[in-house]
């Protein structure tokens, strides 16, 4: 079966259950309940991120501009996440959610301009939601870590490991999600609760999306296929969830992100395609997280100057502990993590090899603010055309304050 046909099929699967979410509702809506305003389900909630990393710098050349463009170089203060998220349940079966972020970057010195992260609607099948599809720009559902919103996670930086599979953590696309009842409630507790959910991404999800990674066009005629599957369980006091996930397609790089002279592929389609695993035990008290992913991608290979398809590996580990002192929460953490491959969406799929231990500690002395402070100690080879033979080394303290309101 040739691309196009499978494209074809996939695209006709797609439609036919669009077509029977919406006879499903047509049949099944009961009209002898009044249905609610949207004004009165209706919310606007959000949170501010301001970081330093310049306290104790050993090394200005170490960075990491997919993490943190404030890290390394001239650094100073910084924005790193301003965002305002509206939602709402508006109709029985039918959710929106719309988070704009005012601290993008439109270029390297142009800082805090509006950008959307999220636009989608869930759309319900069965009157509990159970069953539902999302459509518009959303997280696409591979890693955990991914998911977990930066609102709740515990380290500054998602893991290079896990991030680099895709920018920003979104795309535009359509995507299905089944959980049971008690497992959505138990998804939203986890996170209520502060014990660093990932939010409600259902027991099993697939779906099709661009694969050019968010606020950014289609470049290719290939959707990119993702699948997860994941079971959060309570053991007595204990709540534990494991995983997998996996996604495969063809990415296309900008011209503009080509050097001259470095060779690649004619069609500039590049094989891109990953597998995760993942293990949750989340902190009551003591906490661990972590995952592996192994697959293929765009590299560059400085001895053939060219943008080649490569193996890639890596993972990370985060180990925590709740402390709850009355109104306060301090948690002290530690991550590891490892990763050797490419990142397709920074210059000539820039090669990286990285290693690197976290120690820091989060206290919330009030639910509306967080204060995180994290010492690094890193090494990371990147390397592209211009970047020849980079390794860089070092350690840095970094801070960060936040406001959740």
């Amino acid at each position: 079966m040739n691309l196009t046909m499978r494209l074809n099929l996939r695209a006709s699967f797609a439609a036919i259950m669009v077509c029977m979410v919406f006879v499903q509702m047509a049949n099944g809506q009961d009209k002898s309940e009044p249905e609610k305003k949207w004004y009165d389900t209706f919310t606007i909630r959000g949170y501010l991120q301001a970081r330093y990393n310049q306290l104790f710098e050993t090394n200005a050349d170490l960075k990491c501009d997919q993490c943190d463009r404030s890290w390394g170089g001239t650094g100073g203060f910084f924005l790193r996440r301003a965002r305002l998220v509206f939602s709402g349940q508006i109709g029985q079966q039918i959710y929106f959610y719309v988070q704009p972020d005012f601290a993008s970057a439109a270029s390297s010195t142009g800082l805090n301009f509006g950008q959307i992260r999220d636009a989608y609607v869930d759309i319900g099948i069965d009157k509990k939601n159970e069953y539902r599809f999302r459509v518009g720009q959303s997280k696409i559902p591979y890693g955990f870590e991914n998911m977990q919103s930066s609102q709740n996670r515990l380290p500054l930086d998602r893991s290079d490991a896990l991030n680099s599979s895709i920018s920003n953590e979104r795309d535009m696309g359509v995507f299905f999600y089944w959980a049971p009842e008690e497992k959505r409630k138990l998804f939203s507790s986890l996170v209520r609760d502060g014990l660093k959910g990932s939010g409600d991404y259902g027991i099993l999800g697939f779906g099709l999306y661009n694969g050019q990674t968010a606020n950014r066009p289609e470049l290719n005629n290939t959707l990119h296929v993702v699948g997860r599957a994941t079971y959060p369980f309570e053991m007595g006091e204990q709540v534990i969830e494991a995983g997998i996930q996996g996604y495969t397609g063809k990415y296309v790089i900008p011209m503009e992100q080509i050097s001259p002279d470095v060779k690649y592929l004619s069609d500039r389609n590049y094989t891109d395609e990953r597998i995760a695993a993942s293990f949750v035990l989340y902190p009551k008290p003591f906490g661990i997280q972590a995952e592996y992913n192994v697959g293929k991608g765009p590299e560059y290979n400085k001895q053939t100057d060219s943008i080649e398809v490569q193996n890639l590996r890596g993972g990370y580990m985060t180990l925590s502990y709740l402390i709850r002192s009355k109104a306060q929460v301090i948690i002290p953490f530690t991550r590891i993590q490892y990763y050797n491959g490419g990142k397709k969406q920074e210059q000539d799929a820039r090669s990286y090899e990285v290693k690197e231990l976290e120690l820091g500690i989060e206290w919330q002395p009030v639910k509306q603010f967080e204060l995180v402070a994290m010492y690094t100690f890193s090494s990371r080879r990147f390397e592209d055309k211009i970047l020849s033979n980079n390794l860089q080394k070092g350690s840095l303290l970094r801070l960060q304050a936040q406001v959740n309101f």
